[in-house]
């Protein structure tokens, strides 16, 4: 067997090798498939990673994680929506460990309906039971439930064991205006408000990178881990995933694949990176001067997110600054939405911060706190689509927000009941006053205005390579791509739709079974 290689940097022009498998993309699900699969002495693994090696700076100390949005740890995109006709910042993690390395580190399931409606959608075999094994799989939550929970996972996640009396004061307010209440809100199986876990362990951000890719993982001879080395397209040869080209901008070595090759790049990596490999709508393709391989009309569709807003307070007394992520209690509930289909299941989360500018579009003031909330079940869709052949050229991103009108009438909702959680009398020994959008607006159009105008992305991307069987597709249930064998997806883009939650615990899972099914026989 051939001596252990890590390679962290960009590895020598022209260099070829072989391996059993290739996972392109470092991120949250590569670091999970890259460990996995090389469970296996007798299988070579590569993995390649775009960015770094390890997280940009600063990233270990939770509070600062506002700070990394833009950095070295970051792909910087800024998109355009032309809904909105609003220039949105898009976060995506670049690094070994993706956007683990840069989030909030809030880590929620979300419902089990969502995964259900996965199901009900043409995902047959992805409901939230079937995925429960793979999310207990990734995680150790020693405070939970054993029998939903996970005990021996490599992701340990727990509450924050000294929360912020503010945070605190919210969790009481939202029981005083009748809320429902949460034993354990990242299980999956309630509605309600509690502590949230996070993936902070002794004070310090824990990454997919840590969980996975740990120094025992790293000394197996038969893995190789590339950094700093685009993935440019994947190899396709008579139908079949021989490999993957990649290097400086793209290009300048192959790897081939005698197995499998998983694209594990993100919602928006991995659907850039089967169109360059002239995977996807053929009009697209021959528009910018890629050569059509397979005509698949559902690659970089269906692109899906949440959009956030928060009502923001500047408090009466200091709030203290606190060790954590900002982001300790929060919760997801039904409402009805006037004018709309009575709500199937849990469609508003809220994410309550100790820090008035811990929500991106809400420019609170430094003393005080936001009350953040967000569309769980969204409508609108969008788009990724290149702008050239050039593996280095930024993909286009059209995300879509509020192209459906559901959308803005359900943040609405949203914003009038952080509102009456913020005017609780639980609140009165901090609040001084709203400070965004403020009492001066409170008309429904003014309301509407303020969000269309302070909205960001959630980055919860998801949606682009999606689980069926039908022609806009991408994989099928095993997640292989459709039309070309040797090649799978594993990673948020093949979600139908995003999770009523954060999306870091799904993609875990996502990755897990994704290395059940490339290494289990199939039945």
């Amino acid at each position: 067997m051939r001596q252990a290689i890590l390679v962290m940097g960009q590895a020598g022009h022209g260099h070829e090798t072989e391996y059993e498998y290739v996972v392109a993309g470092g991120g949250t699900a590569g670091c999970v498939l890259a460990a996995r699969l090389s469970e296996n002495p007798g299988a070579r693994v590569l993995l390649v990673e775009a960015g770094s090696g390890g997280p940009p700076e600063g990233a270990r100390t939770p509070q600062v994680w506002p700070t990394l949005l833009g950095g070295s740890g970051d792909w910087g995109d800024s998109v355009i929506d032309e809904t909105t006709k609003r220039s949105i910042v898009f976060p995506r993690g670049k690094g070994l460990g993706g956007s683990t390395d840069i989030n909030v580190m809030v880590f929620i399931r979300g419902h089990r309906s969502g995964y259900d409606a996965w199901a009900d959608a043409g995902a047959e075999g992805w409901g939230f039971d079937d995925l429960l094994p793979f999310f207990k799989r990734s995680e150790t939550a020693p405070d939970r439930d054993s029998a939903v929970r996970g005990t021996a996972g490599p992701v340990t996640v727990r509450t924050i064991a000294s929360p912020n009396p503010v945070t605190a004061a919210l969790l009481d307010a939202t029981r005083e205006v009748g809320l429902p209440q949460a034993a354990d809100p990242s299980s999956g199986l309630e509605e309600g408000f509690g502590w949230h876990d996070v993936t902070i362990r002794d004070g310090r951000r824990v990454t997919a990178a840590d969980a996975y890719l740990t120094p025992a993982v790293r000394a197996r001879r038969n893995l190789t881990v590339v950094t700093d080395a685009l993935v440019g397209r994947v190899l396709v040869e008579d139908g079949r995933c021989t490999g993957i080209e990649y290097g400086a901008g793209g290009r300048g070595n192959t790897a081939r694949c005698t197995r499998e090759t998983v694209l594990t790049a993100g919602t928006i990596g991995s659907a850039q990176l089967l169109l360059l490999s002239g995977i996807g709508p053929e009009s697209h393709l021959r528009s910018v001067g890629v050569r059509p391989v397979l005509d698949l009309p559902g690659v970089g569709g269906n692109l899906c997110d949440h959009t956030l807003s928060g009502v923001a307070y500047e408090a009466a007394q200091p709030v203290p600054a606190g060790v954590s992520n900002h982001a300790e209690m929060g919760g997801v509930i039904t409402a009805p939405i006037p004018g709309h289909a009575e709500q199937e299941r849990p469609n508003i989360q809220f994410m309550i911060a100790s820090h008035g500018r811990c929500i991106p579009p809400v420019a609170g003031p430094q003393n005080g706190y936001t009350i953040g909330f967000a569309l769980m079940t969204p409508k609108s869709r969008g788009t990724v689509r290149l702008a050239d052949p050039e593996p280095d050229s930024p993909p286009v991103i059209e995300p879509g927000y509020f192209s459906d009108p559901y959308d803005l009438d359900g943040m609405l909702v949203a914003l009038r009941i952080a509102q009456r959680i913020g005017a609780a009398r639980a609140m009165d020994p901090w609040r001084l006053r709203e400070a965004d959008p403020g009492p001066e607006l409170t008309t429904d159009s003014e309301l509407r205005s303020y969000i269309i105008d302070d909205y960001a992305s959630y980055w919860h991307y998801a949606g682009t390579a999606r689980i069926g069987t039908d022609a806009m597709s991408v994989v099928d249930p095993r997640l292989r791509v459709h039309g070309i064998t040797g090649l799978r997806v594993a990673d948020a883009s093949v979600m139908p739709s995003v999770p009523a939650a954060n999306t870091m615990p799904a993609v875990y899972a996502i990755a897990e079974r994704a290395a059940s099914l490339i290494t289990a026989p199939e039945a």
